[in-house]
């Protein structure tokens, strides 16, 4: 047993408060090492003759990665406190392990153990309920749809006339989304994610001029209020980009600096390195990146942050927003993030708040800040495998292994699922223009746990490479659209809406993976029903075996209607089955 590989510590995604009941417990141990893994646990003040009284607790393997495995379970403790360590066994002898490290036996006495003091309900991770049945949708408001060309800006070219440019403008609007709800509820979408509204002199408007105005292209407040209402009236969320990390270069008090310089009123609103502040040829100041025209905001300024948490607080009372994206939010402090969620939370307990954070984010995950990150882990693991051809089947249950331990599993609940975004080539051309991989894409997204978001267009095959490729117009011609992928787009969803399981009331578990053949077989369990979803990604026929004994069940294929009599199923190049065991009944008469 390599001692050295074993890693338990009793916070973050280790030991964690499930609900006000229920602790889960995870042990990390290398690849292969242990057979059998036991919770020894009990209450520190149970005592007997001088000794702690514990139980024990099967764990089960959660999973395996390419170093190490994963070893989980949950525990109700009865006073919501708990003593506890682990009981291991490789091939050649037993440990015990505890806080305060190695023994060959239990020494009964807890103050060897691990510690979590007390379940207290207000330090559970509490995300919005609503957000684990929600499929989000992200708009670029600039591209979508353009409604009203009274509001086009100058130099505006003809709806999809061209290939996008970094400087381009077509006229999308709010009145085009407005008239295209039914579109979006009708394909099952019950959340839009806005990049930035915001007045700004860019099309993509992350260079903010002023927080507390709509960008007249696409129309005024009034407009965007009725475009909320017609969104809760057909229930669907919105949540709205905010960029708090840096303002735009015509922020108000940017210029000012810039025109007072040391007698600017607002010198200390920004990180500035020397007099006179300078845009060009290098900003003699932070920014964003090396982007002079992105000034960073010192958002431990007292007035930096007040006014910056006035605009979390705006538009939530005065147009019923239901969440905020943050931009390039590891950038900004803990503290301002910590108030923020203060703010947003007492005004609207259950508004979402969704981090832009590309990297390990257990540090802004621990419920005093985000409710969620755009969970890129995921993102990456899933292109590579589907879109890429850069990872095999082995890896890709490896990767998936990696990107659920990382997290409490009420963390993952709420994690936003992407594929692609305004920041990414679309999955499209990722795929090399394959479309029997992309249906793959969407159906793993679907079928995984969290909250899936598809970025506009995706769903009609929309091709393009990095921005500015990535942000072309919305094609409505249904000519020109790829109908029967956005079919296939809309029975999946359909599907998750039916099944629950399908969703977050599924338990996730990697049952197959296979290297020769490329497939991967997967289930959704709960108490109520299990779906296992067996996916071939190579272009070759396989045949598999479903790890299932159908001796006493009955299996139903869900994409086809059906009944699957047998554990072998054969699959298509890039086909997949959806199958639904159900046990029989017997009836006595």
């Amino acid at each position: 047993m390599l001692k050295e590989a074993i890693y338990h510590r009793p916070k973050n995604n280790f030991a964690y408060a499930y609900d006000s009941e229920t602790l889960h417990i995870r042990l990390k141990v290398k690849k292969g090492d242990i057979t059998k893994a036991y919770l020894i646990f009990g209450d520190p003040y149970q005592w007997e003759k001088g000794e702690w009284i514990n139980s024990t607790k099967p764990m089960v393997l959660e999973g395996t990665d390419e170093l190490f495995d994963y070893w989980f379970v949950e525990v109700q403790p009865e006073y919501r406190r708990l003593r506890y360590g682990f009981e291991l066994y490789s091939q050649y002898e037993r440990v015990i392990y505890g806080e305060m490290g190695f023994k060959e036996k239990d020494p009964k006495t807890t103050n060897f153990y691990f510690c979590f003091p007390f379940l207290n309900e207000v330090d559970v991770f509490k995300a919005p309920d609503w957000v684990k049945e929600t499929i989000w949708y992200q708009i670029f408001p600039e591209r979508f749809a353009n409604g009203n060309p009274d509001l086009n800006p100058e130099g505006t070219l003809a709806w999809g006339s061209a290939e996008p440019k970094v400087d381009s403008f077509f006229g999308g609007d709010f009145e085009g989304i407005i008239k295209n709800i039914v579109y979006l509820k009708d394909l099952g979408i019950n959340g839009i994610y806005f990049t930035p509204i915001f007045k700004a002199k860019s099309n993509h408007k992350y260079d903010t001029i002023d927080y507390f105005e709509i960008d007249p292209q696409f129309g005024d407040k009034e407009t965007f209020k009725r475009l909320v209402e017609v969104c809760h009236e057909n229930g669907i969320r919105v949540m709205l980009d905010a960029v708090f990390n840096h303002s735009g270069f015509y922020f108000e008090a940017f210029q000012d600096v810039l025109k007072n310089q040391e007698q600017s009123q607002y010198k200390d609103w920004f990180h500035l390195r020397e007099f006179p502040v300078k845009p060009l040829p290098e900003p003699n100041y932070d920014t964003f990146a090396f982007t002079h025209a992105m000034p960073k905001l010192n958002t431990e300024h007292p007035e930096v942050k007040e006014y910056l948490l006035q605009v979390g607080r705006y538009w939530i009372e005065e147009f019923d927003i239901d969440g905020w994206r943050l931009d390039v939010a590891n950038e900004v402090d803990h503290q301002f993030w910590r108030e923020f969620r203060q703010v947003v939370k007492s005004i609207k307990p259950d508004a979402y708040i969704l981090g832009e954070i590309w990297h390990d984010s257990m540090p802004w995950l621990q419920g005093d800040q985000f409710d969620a990150v755009m969970n890129y882990p995921f993102t990456q693991a899933t292109l590579d495998f589907f879109a890429k051809d850069e990872i095999n089947a082995e890896q890709f249950g490896q990767q998936l292994t990696k990107v659920l331990s990382n997290y409490p599993k009420n963390v993952n609940e709420v994690a936003f699922n992407l594929l692609g975004s305004h920041d990414t080539p679309r999955i499209l051309t990722i795929c090399k223009e394959n479309k029997e991989k992309l249906k793959l894409l969407f159906l793993f997204q679907l079928s995984f746990i969290g909250t899936p978001c598809i970025y506009y267009g995706d769903e009609v095959g929309i091709t393009g490479e990095n921005d500015p490729g990535c942000r072309k117009c919305m094609d409505w011609n249904e000519e020109e659209q790829d109908l029967g992928l956005l079919e296939f787009v809309k029975k999946v969803i359909a599907l998750r809406r039916e099944h629950a399981v399908l969703g977050n009331n599924g338990e996730f578990t990697i049952l197959e993976t296979n290297v020769e053949t490329n497939h991967v077989i997967y289930s959704k369990k709960s108490d109520d029903e299990t779906i296992l979803i067996a996916i071939n990604n190579s272009n070759k026929d396989v045949q598999i075996n479903l790890p299932c004994d159908f001796t006493d069940k009955k299996g139903i294929d869900l994409w086809s209607k059906k009944q699957i009599r047998s554990s072998k199923v054969e699959l298509d190049p890039f086909g997949f089955s959806l199958i639904q065991i159900k046990e029989h009944r017997h009836i006595i008469q």
